[in-house]
């Protein structure tokens, strides 16, 4: 059988590490087809509009310009143009030092003949006004080339202008604007070849780039797979070793994140599968060594009866007490065993009830009147309040002789135990069981309601011990909080704290 079959998984699926690589290098990809994606169909777009609105800008400043001078700016007589020396020598100004901003532009102004007012072109090559070179090695531009005749016929006709020309290779994207008073039009152009340069030169670094990062990625999800993986290996041959029986294993690992978290709690739990495996053989020997000897007791008994004393009438009677005092602790704790299946696994159910713990107290107490004046103890019992609660009587009441019970073996020099119920403030009550004895020591309080578990000290003394485990499983039954307060040399006390009644007793 494969590891695929035993798992139930139906076939093999790839390890933590190769997920890894694999979300690594998925992840990788799908981020460079996103870079893509956004290069081929967004860049451009966005360069487009983000140009657009800054040539509209510029376009806008130097028509809010021409609006703002007092003097006409230029005019036309008999077919000649005269211009506003003075504004024009000041614009030119403000351009060339940057108070208005028209960097690698065309800058074309016209009037309503659709013919040019004037020009200032910071662009070469420019679709808009072609250019010859004079004897001297000088450009000379051609300011009405057809190309900016019909752009501004455009502008006047529409009065506004957004286009793109092409020529040659060379792509320019022309913005327009009119002044307030529509006489003269300002037209922006700018060259859209880099962001297409821009473009390509991205378009052909990505594949490069896109193998780097993926062996890069690989080669880091390698790395991070073998350090995220080891403590979780550890982890798993642990549990190996805890399933062939190997209970002292504990995992190392020094972190501190869940994975530290996960091998501190794999530690506690292999901790406690060590401490449940001894007890349960624990439980086993103690069983065994109390099942034989009564039997052997009886077998032994019998036999003497059948063979040697069957006609003496007094050490038969004695014998056969022997036997039937034998007999009783054999069925003790085969009930014992029983009851604590019952309650364990939920076939013995509570049937909670309206009652007066104090009252159930008062009952109980008075059970140990004869056993208290036999043996000289003293039984304080201190519920003179009422404590409604909402439980099960029966088994309350078998907690309070478990109780009871366990405290008359570690009784004081004084011989009282003490049995309190106390109401609480927010409903319910606590109970107590309280004795002067010689206590316990920090170290067993965990173990004590542990199915057969008992203190080095209780070695020998009569019971089955199952007593407190029967206790633990009723009251998680029931929901209650309950402990154990002890100091040795200053006796012990059992508590469990009930809930409150939903329709309270108390009158």
């Amino acid at each position: 059988m494969n590891k695929a079959e035993k798992t139930g998984t139906g076939r093999a699926r790839p390890g933590v590490r190769a997920q890894l690589m694999l979300f690594m290098g998925g992840g990788t990809l799908v981020t460079l087809l996103l870079v893509w994606a956004l290069i081929t169909y967004w860049l451009a777009p966005q360069y487009t509009r983000m140009l657009r609105a800054t040539l509209t800008e510029r376009a806008a400043a130097i028509a809010a310009r021409i609006d703002a001078s007092d003097d006409e700016v230029a005019r036309r007589e008999f077919g000649y143009l005269f211009l506003n020396e003075e504004f024009w020598d000041a614009l030119k100004a403000d351009i060339e030092n940057d108070v208005i901003d028209v960097d690698g532009c065309c800058v074309d102004i016209s009037d309503t003949t659709c013919r040019s007012v004037q020009y200032y072109e910071n662009m070469v090559p420019c679709v808009l006004h072609d250019t010859v070179t004079d004897f001297g090695g000088n450009l000379i531009f051609s300011r009405d080339t057809a190309v900016i005749m019909q752009a501004r016929k455009q502008l006047f006709g529409a009065g506004e202008l957004f286009d793109t020309l092409e020529s040659g290779g060379n792509r320019q994207m022309l913005v327009g604007v009119l002044t307030a008073d529509a006489r003269y039009g300002v037209i922006v152009s700018a060259n859209l070849a880099q962001i297409a340069t821009a473009a390509e030169v991205l378009s052909r670094m990505l594949p490069p780039i896109a193998l780097l990062l993926l062996l890069l990625n690989l080669l880091f999800a390698t790395l991070f797979s073998r350090w995220f993986t080891g403590p979780v290996q550890r982890l798993s041959a642990g549990a190996r070793r805890i399933a062939a029986g190997d209970y002292d294993v504990r995992i190392d690992v020094d972190r501190r994140d869940e994975l530290g978290l996960l091998a501190q709690e794999f530690n506690h739990m292999a901790g406690e599968v060590k401490h449940s495996a001894q007890l349960e053989k624990d439980i086993l020997a103690n069983v065994s060594h109390d099942l034989r000897t009564p039997l052997t007791l009886i077998k032994g008994y019998a036999e003497t009866i059948r063979d040697l004393s069957g006609a003496d009438d007094g050490k038969r009677t004695e014998q056969c007490n022997i036997i039937m005092d034998e007999t009783d602790r054999l069925s003790a704790l085969v009930n014992s065993v029983l009851e604590l299946s019952k309650v364990q696994s939920g076939a013995q159910k509570p049937e909670p009830v309206d009652f007066d713990m104090s009252e159930l107290c008062f009952e109980v107490a008075g059970l140990y009147d004869a056993v208290c004046e036999q043996n000289g103890w003293t039984l304080r019992l201190e519920a003179d309040r009422a404590c409604p609660v909402h439980a099960d009587p029966a088994m309350m009441e078998r907690v309070l002789h478990n109780l009871l019970g366990n405290a008359t073996q570690h009784l004081g020099e004084d011989g009282v135990f003490i049995l309190r119920a106390v109401p609480q403030a927010g409903g319910g009550c606590r109970v107590e069981v309280e004795d002067h004895g010689p206590g316990i020591p920090p170290e067993e309080l965990p173990y004590l309601f542990d199915r057969y578990y008992r203190a080095r000290k209780d070695a020998g003394r009569p019971g089955t011990g199952l007593g407190l485990s029967i206790t633990k499983a009723i009251l998680q039954q029931h929901g209650f909080a309950f402990g154990v307060n002890s100091a040795v040399g200053h006796g012990t006390t059992f508590w469990f704290e009930t809930a409150k009644a939903p329709e309270n007793l108390k009158k």
